[in-house]
């Protein structure tokens, strides 16, 4: 039994230092310290080369310095600092004032990560108590904080606490479920020593309800992770804890054959006699009671009393009464019942002394083997004694079970209040993506009103520019019209009147005298010359007439002409006669209109140019514009934009295209845009044609 006791020790030990040497390290690093003088009395007040009162006496310090700061949260934060060093120091009294007033704080500034570390230090201290109740009711508080603040490191942590407390009150079932929850959040963080002590326990709960393949399966689990702990000592101590957790599973299972190695490999365990004396007797105890239950060693008296007098020497009270009791079997199976009556004497003494009722009921139970006459006495103690246990294990067991309704209560309690508050949040999230939508569809109403608009407006633009063209043809036309005219007027009339004529000078030819014969071939050569020259005047105007003609780059022309005329400039227009201009889609063209017409009135406005020339170039699918003049320039890098370069630029873009202006002083402006182009297909252009041709004639009947 007091191997029981001695795991449920050292398990204590183990969490105080894997959970509290975790808290402790944000506690007091160099930004906490530095000149403030809070920091530094706090720091002292941990200095162990200091005599405890010393100490106690700048925490007071401390703490009178803490009472007295105006700023909450600085506060709080040195309350828990003190908190936790009066918890290192076990000072009950002055731990439960701080701790009680930085709980009361952190509740009041709503600071939940503090809160939950204060809970885990308030478990802390009611487990070194042994007040089991008060620390799980208090480890529970704190895991509740970590679940709402999602940090699942601290929340395993916390949980191997309620563990260990849930295997100590023999809730196996509950111990290994919440293990096994704690495991589960820890292991993607790595922590090798954390889970090593988990597996660890799960073994020793796995061993208290018999299930020893289990056990053996968890502590081999266990050993696996001590190897990829860093700090050698570390691991060192951990494979001690775990050989004699293995031999005392082979022991309590009966294998004590397989027990032994595990003990001896203990005591074989460098200094463990010097730098752990009560591990080091607790081992030797061990390996002589598997050595007498195996029968292989003659030598278990002297080892049992060996390990008596290291525990006599080290005043371990608790270990005491069990090496009495193994002394007391060992005789009894030497039949030495009366040196057995001495030691099971002593070993009933004191247990009572430790309130050792496990070992109490085992002394009772061997009692009636040395003492038989009293046999029924002793078996009256241990049945009496055996009831009032199972009944206050049953009563601690209840306990918990409300403790954990209550919190599981809580809980759900705190899960609805969640859903109200994520429905209200649901809620308010509609409301608002019902506003956004609102706005989103007004808005896109506005654009496509716009776009209608720009439309319209294009639309508009397109047929202006098709009127501007039908106007042009109808002015083409109308001259081809009257060129062709006048070449039939020239054919048919007067080229049949001197036909006529040279007929009738071929009839003055019958007259014979010299002068009249001179003047007639003189009138023929005249007449024939004439005849020629007519003839080849109607044969250019009806050739002309014929040609083919380009609306759009006649609107061009006529622009050029219209502005350059106006302000006396000589203009140039170069551009591929093979071309058909007017396949161009009208989008290109108005654009292409509106941008020459821009870059001409600037030149007209700013350049005072002499002299523009134009050249429209066909490229690989591009098309490029550029624009010269011989105008005074300006320097390009520091003008400012204004609104027909805008215009040029929105024009441009909106054919995909690019533009650059470059100009210098004195020495004019190049204007070059460079846009792609696609042409109308035949049907498309003829359709364009058909709509221009019932423009000229709406305006012709109008």
């Amino acid at each position: 039994m007091i191997n029981k006791k001695y795991i449920a020790l050292l398990s204590l030990f183990l969490l105080f230092f894997a959970c509290k040497q975790k808290k402790q390290a944000p506690y007091f690093n160099s930004s906490n310290s530095g000149s403030d003088s809070t920091a530094i009395w706090i720091k002292n007040g941990t200095d162990a080369t200091l005599p405890i009162e010393v100490r106690k006496e700048f925490l007071q310090k401390a703490y009178k310095e803490i009472v007295g700061n105006s700023n909450d949260s600085l506060r709080l934060h040195y309350l828990s600092e003190l908190s936790l060093v009066y918890l290192t120091l076990k000072d009950s009294v002055n731990f439960r004032k701080v701790n009680d007033k930085a709980i009361l704080l952190s509740e009041e500034i709503k600071d939940s990560v503090v809160r939950a570390g204060l809970h885990w230090d308030r478990g802390d201290f009611y487990f070194n108590f042994f007040i089991k109740d008060s620390a799980y009711y208090e480890y529970g508080q704190a895991e509740e904080l970590y679940v709402g603040l999602k940090d699942n490191l601290s929340r395993g942590l916390v949980l191997y606490s309620m563990s260990v407390i849930q295997k100590d009150i023999k809730d196996y079932t509950g111990a290994e479920g919440t293990a096994i929850r704690a495991i589960q959040f820890l292991k993607p963080y790595e922590r090798f020593d954390q889970l090593f002590l988990l597996y660890n326990l799960l073994g020793t709960i796995a061993k208290s309800l018999g299930e020893f393949e289990q056990s053996r399966d968890y502590f081999e689990k266990a050993g696996e992770y001590i190897r990829n702990i860093e700090s050698q000592e570390l691991r060192r101590n951990r494979q001690i804890t775990l050989d004699n957790n293995i031999g005392n599973l082979y022991k309590e299972k009966g294998d004590y054959v397989k027990a032994t190695p595990y003990f001896s490999k203990l005591l074989n365990a460098d200094s463990l006699i010097y730098k752990n004396p009560g591990s080091y007797a607790l081992a030797l105890d061990n390996l002589a009671y598997s050595e007498f239950k195996s029968g292989s060693s003659g030598n278990a008296a002297a080892l049992f009393e060996e390990a008596l007098e290291i525990n006599l020497k080290e005043n371990n009270l608790g270990e005491i009464p069990m090496n009495h009791y193994h002394l007391a079997e060992y005789y009894l199976t030497k039949k030495d019942t009366s040196r057995a009556r001495v030691k099971i004497d002593e070993a009933f003494l004191l247990a009572q002394r430790n309130n050792d009722n496990e070992l109490i009921l085992d002394i009772l139970k061997l009692y009636p083997k040395i003492d038989p006459e009293n046999a029924q006495t002793y078996l009256t103690e241990y049945l009496v004694l055996n009831d009032s246990l199972e009944e206050e294990d049953r009563k601690i067991r209840n306990k918990f079970a409300r403790i954990r309704f209550e919190t599981d209560e809580f809980i759900a309690e705190n899960q609805l209040l969640a859903r109200q508050r994520q429905l209200w949040i649901g809620i308010a999230i509609g409301l608002f993506l019902l506003a956004v939508s609102v706005v989103v569809i007004i808005s896109q109403r506005a654009k496509n009103r716009n776009l209608r608009f720009q439309q319209q407006q294009q639309e508009s633009n397109q047929e202006i520019f098709n009127l501007m063209l039908a106007q042009s043809q109808k002015m083409e036309e109308g001259k081809q019209s009257e060129q062709k005219r006048i070449s039939e007027e020239l054919h048919d009339g007067i080229l049949g009147q001197m036909n006529g004529i040279r007929m009738m000078l071929l009839g003055l030819n019958k007259k014979a005298d010299d002068n009249a014969i001179s003047m007639r071939g003189e009138a023929i050569e005249k007449l024939q010359a004439v005849q020629e020259e007519i003839r080849s005047i109607s044969h250019e105007l009806n050739d002309a007439s014929y040609q083919k003609f380009h609306n759009f780059i006649i609107s061009i022309e006529d622009l050029l002409k219209g502005i350059c005329g106006t302000a006396n400039i000589d203009y140039n227009l170069e551009y591929d006669e093979g071309f058909d201009w007017d396949a161009l889609s009208g989008n290109i063209k108005i654009n292409l209109y509106r941008i020459i017409q821009e870059s001409l009135q600037n030149c007209i406005k700013h350049a005072c140019a002499n002299k523009v020339n134009l050249k429209l170039d066909l490229a690989d699918l591009l098309l490029k514009v550029t624009l010269k003049d011989d105008g005074k320039g300006f320097n390009n890098s520091k003008t400012k934009k204004g609104i027909g370069h805008k215009n040029i630029t929105s024009r441009v873009h909106k054919l995909n295209g690019e533009w650059k202006i470059k100009s210098t002083p004195g020495k004019g402006t190049v204007v070059t845009v460079q846009v792609p182009y696609e042409l109308m297909e035949s049907e498309n252009l003829s359709r364009v044609n058909e709509n221009i041709k019932s423009k000229i004639a709406e305006k012709a009947s109008s």
